[in-house]
């Protein structure tokens, strides 16, 4: 039953970031049109290619290092599927099923694209946000929160 609640929730992630990527980048033409204004400076789309991971870090411009990064997600994925087949509750399914969503939303922009397509810039308060994120980093973010703070809590 985790496993069920694991794949559903990675499922929904999944299609909501690939939906979320072609509304934008392909029918809105984001990747030619590089910004759209949707409530500044609240949200921008502002098109961004990240070779490496997290905000452009071991950007790799190579075939080798696209491939490596899509193992790298694909083990961690593998590795969330096994340690998440026992776990009971829901916290746990649901935080890991963000993880797996998000990083094979990440994965399959990497074959189509040979980077991830970030689009998302958010802004407030005079403060300007030089980086742009997708809904596959947020529920990456989100499921990683919730794995560290409610992931296996050993006795004292």
């Amino acid at each position: 039953m985790p496993l069920l609640r694991t794949l559903s929730v990675a499922l929904v992630v999944f299609l909501l970031d690939r939906a979320s990527k072609w509304a934008v980048v392909e029918a809105m033409d984001l990747a030619l049109r590089q910004t759209i204004e949707v409530y500044p400076p609240y949200l921008t789309f502002s098109m961004a290619w990240n070779r490496g991971i997290n905000f452009g870090l071991l950007d790799g411009e190579t075939d080798m290092a696209r491939y490596l990064l899509i193992g790298v997600a694909l083990l961690i994925v593998a590795g969330l599927l096994v340690w998440v087949r026992n776990k009971g509750g829901w916290i746990i399914p649901l935080s890991a099923g963000l993880v797996i969503g998000g990083a094979l939303g990440n994965v399959l922009d990497r074959f189509i694209y040979g980077a991830v397509a970030d689009f998302l810039n958010m802004s407030c308060c005079g403060i300007a946000n030089p980086y742009a994120f997708n809904v596959a980093d947020v529920a990456i973010f989100a499921g990683a929160l919730g794995l560290i703070l409610f992931g296996d809590k050993k006795p004292s």
